[in-house]
């Protein structure tokens, strides 16, 4: 599904990522994780084709700047970046549009419902709360139903409600055969919703293992990660997962 390939981003001699390479197979719950100034965004950020970089990104076989892999992927920022001259519902209709989506309505006013924003339909991006703007941001980014779904820090900002209604749409993303890669430096707000983790330090990626190797090694992802981050284990899992039968999709 997403193949990430020797890829190196450098802001002038420092490499905010380093020859970083891994594969994620089509469909699932796939985690991001990294101590701050890890790359994590400097990463998802080239994936969506907003940075320059060395190496390459194919999603589903194409490149990840192509027409065809920009209509197959979604992004939520860390940071909303909204219109403040458009309303919630005018926001939506720019992304259906964008998208070019059809018989879109139902579901654009079911996530504003579920994210309780359908009575906020005509306040503009700048009378927005921060939480109510990462809010709007979420529904921007689910509304194309991306077949890939990219998404930083999702859950900063939202209140006990939006992580609800959030972890209820990532079981039916996965049900529904989408994927979804989700950064985050907040170990437990992932717990057991991840289905394959990537763990990031110093631009490089440290760790590669899937739910199912860390339940047979009878350890949890928190305390693989501090293994890892803060040298504890002497194990290289960098190349340890997932399989990559599937990495033609």
């Amino acid at each position: 599904m997403l193949e990430v390939n020797h890829v190196t981003k450098k802001y002038k001699k420092e490499k905010a990522c380093d020859d970083v390479t891994f594969f994620l197979p089509e469909g699932g719950i796939h985690v991001l994780l990294g101590p701050n100034g890890a790359g994590k965004s400097t990463i998802m950020k080239s994936i969506i084709g907003f940075l320059k970089y060395s190496g390459e990104i194919k999603i589903n076989g194409y490149n990840n700047k192509s027409l065809e892999a920009k209509k197959i992927i979604g992004y939520m920022p860390e940071i909303p970046s909204l219109y403040a001259n458009l309303t919630v519902d005018e926001h939506m209709e720019f992304v259906a549009k964008a998208y070019r989506l059809k018989d879109y309505t139902d579901y654009k006013n079911e996530l504003l419902e579920r994210f309780e924003l359908a009575d906020k339909k005509k306040k503009f991006g700048d009378e927005l709360s921060k939480g109510m703007q990462q809010k709007l941001s979420l529904c921007c980014a689910l509304l194309p139903k991306p077949a890939l779904l990219l998404m930083d820090e999702p859950m900063i900002g939202l209140d006990p409600h939006a992580i609800k209604e959030l972890k209820k749409m990532m079981h039916e993303m996965k049900e529904n055969g989408q994927s979804l890669f989700i950064s985050t430096h907040i170990i437990d707000s992932m717990d057991q919703l991840w289905d394959h983790a990537i763990i990031m330090q110093k631009g490089q990626v440290k760790g590669n293992v899937t739910h199912e190797q860390l339940q047979e090694m009878n350890k949890t992802l928190e305390e693989v990660f501090f293994e890892i981050t803060e040298g504890l284990s002497g194990e290289d899992m960098s190349e340890s997962a997932p399989e990559e039968e599937n990495k033609e999709k």
